[in-house]
């Protein structure tokens, strides 16, 4: 055997990628560098009102409320620029508000105490759970995987992300979203079914969690569509944390997208020139 042959058969013989190494998703964050996406991790029927608008039964108390549900994303559905465009395979988009929660240090093997699950949290941000609701509802119905109405491109717009030392207690935060000028979602942070220790605890019994992991905490009641030019504003209150953005028609979004950064960049410059921002 010649010795390039014996090379390529060694088990030990360091092995090159044979592809290019996909980009790892990253999110801004307030303050200064960047946070890697490692896994997004989605909870279902975390607000009562938004259980049952959507036909499922609210637990009356905690001890009521059963197991959590849960669904993931792709790391490379987030989204931090200003502009989404409208997904193929639907006719129904819709919006759903939610609190994302970032972590920052893996998790011990095993289950996660409750008591020592807040540890692991790195910071906090508003995000959008973008839903193919017609794809959803149509596996709903046949008892199969929501993963084509919830798991696209760009599904999941985020902002900025607010360290949780700055942030002091999320359970007194509150989400809101307009859409082109209107109200559509509310949620107080202090009436989510399970809290972020109770997600994290549950998660642990199914998954590894690791640093880079993002958990969409659930939306409140107030779903609903999004169509093609519709401006989306959702905000974290009282930590300002937004994202502000327009859905745009596929063929359309490279355009919108140059228009979004350069209003951006006038934006900005203003901002400098008036010595604050928000």
């Amino acid at each position: 055997m010649s010795d390039a042959r014996s090379h390529e058969a060694s088990p030990t013989a360091p092995r090159a990628d044979v592809i290019p190494v996909p980009a790892v998703p990253r999110v801004d964050v307030r303050g200064g560098g960047r946070f890697p996406v490692h896994r997004i991790y989605c909870v279902g029927r975390n607000f009562a009102d938004h259980a049952r608008e959507m036909g499922a039964v609210a637990p009356a108390s905690k001890a009521e409320r059963g197991t959590p549900v849960f669904f993931m994303k792709p790391a490379d559905a987030i989204v931090t620029g200003e502009v989404v465009a409208y997904p193929p395979g639907t006719a129904d988009l819709h919006h759903e508000v939610e609190l994302v929660v970032a972590i920052g240090h893996d998790a011990a093997p095993g289950v996660l105490p409750v008591e020592q699950a807040q540890a692991l949290v790195f910071g906090y941000t508003v995000g959008l759970d973008l839903t193919r609701r017609d794809l959803q509802a149509a596996a709903k119905a046949k008892g199969l995987p929501w993963d084509t109405g919830k798991g696209f491109d760009h599904s999941a717009p985020v902002s900025a992300l607010l360290p949780a030392a700055d942030a002091g207690d999320y359970a007194a935060m509150a989400l809101d979203l307009d859409i082109n000028g209107v109200r559509r979602q509310h949620g107080e942070l202090r009436d989510l079914v399970w809290d972020v220790a109770d997600i994290l605890h549950e998660l642990s019994k199914l998954y590894a969690l690791r640093t880079g992991d993002l958990v969409f905490m659930g939306t409140p009641a107030g779903v609903g569509p999004l169509l093609p030019g519709d401006h989306f504003h959702a905000r974290l209150h009282p930590h300002g944390l937004v994202v502000d953005g327009v859905i745009a028609p596929a063929r359309g979004a490279a355009m919108l997208a140059a228009t979004a950064s350069a209003r951006q960049q006038t934006s900005l410059s203003k901002g400098a020139a008036d010595g604050h921002d928000e």
